[in-house]
């Protein structure tokens, strides 16, 4: 009988703790989405890499965004895409390429405006590690997804304690294989031309262009 209760009473006990990580974790994310919903704009530089052992893949880039509200311009992978709320502008120099689509068609996955607030759904939240990176307090959320069928296992996101942005993202997918996207530089209320989301066709005359 002992044994039941002091079970019973550990099993309470974890439960509470549990719950209680999962609302600091909740609090934290909650001032993370605040802060960036605080700027009128901001510039990310960013690295990001790709890792499957199995399957001897091993991938490196870096790219570039600009974010405000929704609208987004990103260099990445060699090519850029332009967000101006209507219309989403993938432009491909390499081929002389530019394919104009609606948002909902995107195939290409998470969108750079929902890169800081992606884990307001979908995801379960749980108080991880604080790590020490070059002088800063990172603090880790573990989110692991509600959807059993998705294709991720789980994700940590590093926060900045002191700043409340997002230092970087660690995903490890089902099929193994793991991605990192790490944040170089943050900066935030840039002065930015009124054209810079804008699609110039007149730039790209020589280019095919493929409207959906």
């Amino acid at each position: 009988m002992k044994k039941l209760v002091l079970v019973l009473v550990l099993g309470v006990f974890t439960l509470n703790v549990s719950a209680q990580n999962a609302q600091k974790a909740k609090k934290l994310l909650d001032e993370v989405s605040a802060k960036v919903n605080s700027y009128n704009n901001i510039q990310i530089d960013f690295k990001y890499e790709l890792n499957n052992k199995e399957a001897n893949t091993k991938q490196e880039s870096k790219g570039n965004v600009t974010l405000e509200g929704d609208k987004y311009l990103l260099n990445f992978l060699g090519f850029t895409k332009i967000y101006d709320t209507k219309k989403v502008y993938t432009i491909v120099p390499a081929n002389e390429e530019v394919t104009i689509s609606d948002a909902e068609d995107d195939e290409t996955g998470l969108s750079p405006s929902e890169m800081l607030t992606f884990y307001k759904k979908g995801y379960s939240y749980e108080w991880d590690i604080l790590q020490n990176v070059r002088g800063r307090k990172i603090q880790y959320i573990k989110l692991t997804p509600t959807n059993s069928e998705s294709d991720i296992k789980s994700v940590l996101l590093g926060i900045d304690v002191k700043t409340k942005h997002i230092y970087n993202l660690l995903e490890t997918g089902k099929n193994g294989t793991n991605t990192t996207l790490t944040v170089n530089s943050f900066k935030t209320n840039q002065p930015l031309s009124k054209s810079l989301f804008i699609f110039d066709e007149s730039k790209y005359e020589d280019y095919y262009i493929d409207k959906n």
